[in-house]
Parts: C-alpha cells; sequence; structure tokens
C-alpha cells in the first residue's frame, strides 16, 4: 500500500501536511507549487507516480481563490501523468456557507466549487465538519466528512470536570453538532437563541437551558469574525455561567478576529489546524490549537486500505 501512496502538499496548510505524513510514516511527494512573476500558479510533480494512489492535502483558506486554483492544478498535473486515483484532502472546504440561494440572483458557490474539483479530475473527496452536510451531494464522487469531535472529546476529558460541563449551541442551526458533541460526553445541552440583524453582525437575545454555575463549552464548525461566540460568552456569564470556553474546527478568524476573542470573556478558544493557524492566533493566550493530524492520516489509511472511514466515529 505504501509503495504506491503519494501524499502532496499545497502551500496552504503545509505543516498540517508535514504532520500527516509523518503519522503515515511517508515521505512528502516531491512537488513543485510556485507562481510566475505575473502571480500565475505552476506546478510540477517531480517524482513517477504513474498508477499511484495520490491524496492531495489542500485547505481551501485564506488566500482562498489562490489555494482552490493551486489544489485543481495539481490534481490536472496528477491526472496527466496517470495518477490511478486522486484523492482531494480539503480539511478546510471554503465557500461552504454558500450552500443556498439565500435570496434572488445569487449564486450556489459550493455547487459550482465542487463542479470544479470534480471536473479537475478528482475520484474522491476527503474534507472535515463540512459547513451544511448536504454538500456532499454536490460532489458526484464520493465524499466522506470526517468530524473533529472525537479529538475535541478526548481534549475536553482530559482538561476538564465533565460533572460540571454544559454543551451550548451558539445558534439554533449549529443544535444537531453540539448535541452530537454533548452525547459523547453525557453532558446536558443548552442553546442560544440570536437574532442576527445584518451579515457580521449578531444579537444575543436569550438562552434556552440553565446554565447556572456550569462551565460551559460552545460547539460550532466555524469562527470567522468572532461576533457571536464572544456574545453568546458573554450572555452565557450574564446568566450566571461559571466560565465558557469554545471548541471550533476551522478557525477562519478574519479581520479583528483574534484581537475580538483576545479581549473576550472566553476563557479558551480551541481550534484545529484545520487551517493554518497564523502567527496572531499562535501568541494569544486564551487561543489554543489541537490537531486533526492523526484523524485525517487515519481516514487516509483506510481509504488506500479500502476500509470502513465512518467506522473511526463509532
Amino acid at each position: 500500500m505504501a509503495d504506491s501512496m503519494k501524499i502532496l502538499a499545497g502551500n496552504s496548510n503545509r505543516a498540517l501536511t508535514d504532520a500527516v505524513a509523518a503519522y503515515l510514516g511517508l515521505p512528502l511527494c516531491k512537488a513543485q507549487v510556485r507562481r510566475f512573476a505575473d502571480m500565475e500558479i505552476f506546478v510540477e510533480i517531480q517524482e513517477n507516480v504513474r498508477g499511484a494512489d495520490a491524496f492531495i492535502v489542500q485547505s481551501t483558506s485564506f488566500p482562498t481563490n489562490d489555494h482552490l486554483m493551486e489544489l485543481l492544478i495539481m490534481t490536472d498535473a496528477l491526472r496527466r501523468a496517470s495518477a490511478r486515483r486522486i484523492t482531494a484532502v480539503l480539511p478546510y472546504f471554503g465557500y461552504a456557507r454558500q450552500d443556498r440561494k439565500p435570496g434572488p440572483r445569487t449564486p450556489i458557490s459550493a455547487k459550482l466549487v465542487s463542479n470544479l474539483i470534480t471536473r479537475a479530475g478528482a475520484d474522491r473527496v476527503l474534507t472535515v465538519d463540512l459547513h451544511a452536510g448536504q454538500i456532499q451531494g454536490f460532489f458526484d464522487i464520493p465524499t466522506d466528512n470526517l468530524f473533529a469531535a472525537p479529538v475535541m472529546v478526548r481534549d475536553i476529558q482530559e482538561r476538564l470536570d465533565l460533572n460540571n460541563v454544559m454543551v451550548v449551541s451558539p445558534d439554533v442551526g449549529g443544535v444537531v453538532r453540539a448535541r452530537a458533541l454533548a452525547k459523547r460526553i453525557d453532558a446536558p445541552l443548552a442553546i442560544v437563541d440570536k437574532r442576527r440583524e445584518r451579515a457580521g453582525e449578531s444579537e444575543v437575545m436569550n438562552i434556552i437551558g440553565d446554565v447556572q454555575g456550569k462551565s460551559c463549552i460552545l460547539v460550532d464548525d466555524i469562527v470567522d469574525s468572532g461576533g457571536t461566540l464572544c456574545n453568546a460568552a458573554e450572555a452565557l456569564l450574564a446568566k450566571g455561567a461559571k466560565e465558557v470556553r469554545a471548541y471550533i474546527t476551522h478557525g477562519v478568524l478574519s479581520g479583528g478576529a483574534v484581537a475580538r476573542v483576545a479581549s473576550s470573556k472566553l476563557k479558551e478558544l480551541v481550534v484545529t489546524d484545520s487551517i493554518q493557524p497564523t502567527e496572531a492566533v499562535r501568541v494569544t493566550n486564551n487561543i489554543r490549537v489541537i490537531s486533526i493530524a492523526p484523524l485525517i492520516g487515519e481516514a487516509i489509511a483506510r481509504t488506500a486500505r479500502e476500509e470502513s472511514v465512518s467506522s473511526l466515529f463509532d
């Protein structure tokens, strides 16, 4: 198996790809992904991949369009080099929030991106905590949606007294995700009912559930501006919560999000390394990064051996 497996790294998250390759005990496939003077992307696979089972690890995080184009061009290069199977491994799938038409004359960009990946020549997709599960159906190729919950649960069990923990969904839409994590640690569930007045802003309205004296854990898939999380933390503390932490899979953390979290009442924000953490994230005292490299590495190994990936989460 190992002889035919090739792990390739785009430029979006080299540290994660190195960790995945180390977990698998494989060297990274030699490849060059660079820019011409006018910023066009050039890719050259520098070893034989004919008949190989190739895995490209590339998050489509900021700068999203550059990283997406890298993924597409690497896929095309592998296809033209006669790789047997190409799996696009997207720890973070960008454009996932554009999964429906919120108004007239708007795109469904998640579907467009899935079409691009498929047409470029990918045979499979492996991703982590899709913003909306139905995006799996946007692909006409097999798509595995991994869950970061087991990694988070392990971290929570090591660090917190589970007798006093309450899992909280920061909005009604995230209840299914929060409930799944709460079930794993046998904790009660609360919900923040918020009303969003305009894009990028949120107003917390009410807490559904008794959080008095509880160590609250906010659970979500993406933290972007951080406004919702910080407002939710304030609302929970105002209702008598003892402390508030947040466990979020994808730390997009755009704009002034890191500063907002740093000055907030959140005791800790825990994100995975699905998106490569910036220097600002690394030096902020109340933000901590946990690795999903073993999770992705195990899923890649099982895919290569034609074994069940879903059994990882049983």
